[in-house]
């Protein structure tokens, strides 16, 4: 029997109403019923005063000592009042505003009561009251609303068990339960709902961490297998000596991390398959080479390959260093961006469309209903998390399902990587280029600024160019020139007369930018003040000084990124965190960033802090909602599920056998197509 399909209007006491209040929680049916877990458990052991810590809550056991008294006051509240004997103590139980728990109490009687102690007044503030013959030492609770009341769901669960048990069926593969002593589904109901020990509950919840775990990620493989059967992607026969050749010319050695990454890009864009690839990479570990290298490959294929980036100033420095690599190799290169004239645009897009040029670089202008390629082989997706669903999607279409290479320098935690980017397969640049020096990372308040401006005029008697940041304190831009331009006021008096102060913002028009941007890299600026435009991509190896004001309005990730502007030459760079954290999240995000230079460390450390908030962009909110796995305090179990669900899709002959059958038919429609799977 399918308990998915079987109505909740079958149980006692479920109506009209009732039922559209179970659905309110996202209770459809009797199987949804059964697995809404209990998101925390209390300790229903009544416990000796002498035990019992102040503002605990606690169970306590004993004889009623007086009768109940109730007695009103303020608007239609109420205070029950009744003394318990406990351990030859009287001890005072008060409840609010729930006089009917009267008629619990009798002089005489046995009582129990669960609530919190208050040690200095030798009370309890009661919250409910517990049968007193309970066998029950773990009560669960249980979120709800105000249209439902635990009790009620507590009743609405333990009466489909007792009517359905026998009907739940166990959708885990035996191999994988035996493999890791997992309990089958009906003891993970039991065991989470009812459990007679916290052994049995820990044992319980562990095995429904992995099934609901497990089940996503088959769900993710599905879509995958899915994609890859509907999606035959092109066959791109490269020239492998020519990008030999390439590599060997270049001024610089590839690390062993970059000529993997390169090889499974190579290996994907050769194969039939439709290669949707994201390659992760810590700032400065050498991501563009690598796309350089697989557009290449593109056009020696017989293709156009185009990069897209999320800002002019990173496109414009995307297309200065790929026209200069592949300039030499009679390869023509575009930049197209939404500021550039009609006429531009006209020109550009004919070449284009006609196929003269063979790499195009460009913001979001790319796509534009105007812009057609003559054969688009493979799309890079530079800093792929600024996009939007429905802008890489569109991109997708402006070839014959080209090829996809998403890159991303805010490195992606674990978590993220399994529970959102699934469907993706996932290359990493784990290693940074040979002579990188790590950036040293020093955190200030605000009373000891002076020490900064002394520290930073003592590097630029060194020759070293200086980034001054400063946060966007506001959805107002004109909050954030103002700030920039105090800033820069304070700088150009203190330096002003030395050296050259320039300052960039988010309102320059876009060649202003430029031109500013340009006149760093020439060292014609020797402090630039800046909001965070420079976040991301900026290239200036001669910058050795990151100073970032007001570091406690950002998060880990974002000042990482920032802190990667610098320490891309040979010079010993430097961070310095001006902040004054008025929390102690805050105060921790400061000392973690001090202490490691390991993007990956910080992003998981972030996501702790923050939640999956703004890391994942605009792909989606944050995390996908499980009912009872936490992905991030969960992350071993996570990825065993995930490598367990990547074996079963790629195994064809365990995939189609009757082990999965109870699986198969629980996801259903989503495995219809696996028949044809090869």
């Amino acid at each position: 029997m399918d308990l998915r399909k079987v109505s909740l209007s079958v149980l006692p006491g479920v109506g009209p109403k009732r039922l559209e209040s179970l659905q309110s929680l996202g209770i459809n049916n009797v199987y949804d019923l059964l697995f809404y877990f209990p998101f925390r458990y209390e300790d229903m052991e009544a416990k000796s005063l002498d035990q019992a810590a102040d503002q605990e809550k606690i169970l306590l056991k004993g004889v009623v000592a007086s009768d109940p008294a109730v007695f009103r006051f303020g608007y239609k509240k109420t205070r029950l009042n009744v003394r318990l004997l406990v351990e030859n103590e009287s001890i005072m139980v008060t409840f609010f505003n729930q006089p009917w728990l009267k008629d619990k109490f009798e002089t005489g009687n046995e009582a129990a009561v669960y609530g919190k102690w208050n040690e200095n007044r030798r009370s309890l503030t009661g919250m409910k009251v517990i049968d007193v013959n309970s066998d029950d030492s773990i009560d669960s609770v249980y979120s709800v609303n105000k249209s439902i009341h635990q009790k009620t769901l507590v009743n609405l669960i333990k009466a489909a068990y007792e009517k359905y048990a026998d009907e739940i069926e166990t959708i885990i593969p035996d191999y994988l339960r035996e493999k890791y002593k997992l309990l089958d589904d009906r003891q993970i109901v039991s065991g989470v709902h009812f459990p007679k020990s916290e052994e049995q509950s820990d044992a319980a919840r562990r095995s429904a961490k992995f099934r609901e775990f497990f089940l996503f990620q088959c769900g993710l493989q599905s879509i995958k297998l899915e994609d890859e059967q509907k999606n035959i992607g092109i066959e791109e026969k490269y020239d492998q000596t020519f990008i030999d050749k390439f590599v060997q010319g270049l001024p610089f050695e590839l690390t062993e991390a970059q000529n993997r990454v390169v090889q499974e890009i190579l290996n994907d864009m050769a194969s039939k398959h439709h290669m949707n690839r994201l390659l992760q990479g810590d700032v400065g570990s050498g991501k563009t080479i690598v796309s350089v290298i697989a557009m290449l490959a593109s056009v020696t294929a017989g293709y156009q390959a185009a990069i897209m980036a999320p800002t002019e100033i990173l496109a414009q420095q995307h297309f200065d260093k790929i026209s200069k690599l592949l300039t030499p190799l009679k390869m023509r290169t575009a930049l197209l961006t939404g500021s550039q004239t009609k006429k531009e645009h006209d020109f550009i897009t004919g070449d284009i469309k006609n196929g003269k040029t063979n790499v195009i670089v460009g913001t979001h202008a790319l796509i534009q209903d105007s812009v057609d390629f003559k054969n688009l082989g493979l799309i890079v997706i530079d800093e792929q998390h600024r996009f939007g669903v429905n802008q890489r999607k569109a991109m997708r279409e402006k070839g014959d399902n080209p090829d996809v290479l998403a890159m991303t320098a805010t490195p992606i935690p674990r978590t993220l990587a399994i529970t959102t980017y699934g469907d993706m397969d996932v290359s990493r640049i784990d290693q940074l280029p040979a002579g990188r020096k790590k950036v040293e990372t020093y955190w200030i308040r605000s009373q000891k600024v002076e020490q900064m401006y002394h520290f930073v005029e003592k590097e630029l008697t060194t020759g070293a160019q200086v980034y001054v940041v400063t946060p966007l304190i506001s959805e107002s831009e004109k909050m954030d020139l103002k700030n920039a331009e105090l800033i820069y006021d304070k700088f150009t008096e203190l330096f002003g007369d030395k050296y050259q102060i320039g300052l960039l913002h988010g309102q320059m028009p876009n060649d202003q930018k430029e031109s500013v941007m340009n006149d760093f890299s020439d060292k014609k600026i020797d402090i630039l003040v800046s909001t965070t435009v420079i976040e991301v991509g900026v290239d200036v190896p001669n910058a050795s000084v990151m100073v970032i004001y007001d570091a406690n309005r950002f998060g880990l990730s974002q000042l990482h990124q920032l802190r990667g502007r610098v320490g891309r030459g040979k010079k010993q760079s430097y961070c310095i965190l001006i902040a004054d954290p008025n929390n102690e999240a805050a105060v921790e995000r400061m000392k973690i960033l001090t202490s490691t230079n390991d993007g990956f460390v910080l992003a998981e450390e972030d996501l702790k802090m923050r939640g999956a908030g703004d890391l994942l962009g605009n792909r989606q909110s944050g995390l996908p909602e499980f009912k009872v796995g936490n992905p991030i305090n969960d992350i071993n179990i996570l990825e065993v599920a995930q490598e367990e669900a990547t074996r079963l899709f790629t195994d064809k002959k365990l995939l189609n056998s009757p082990k999965t059958k109870a699986l198969k038919t629980f996801i259903g429609q989503e495995f219809d197509q696996l028949n044809n799977f090869d």
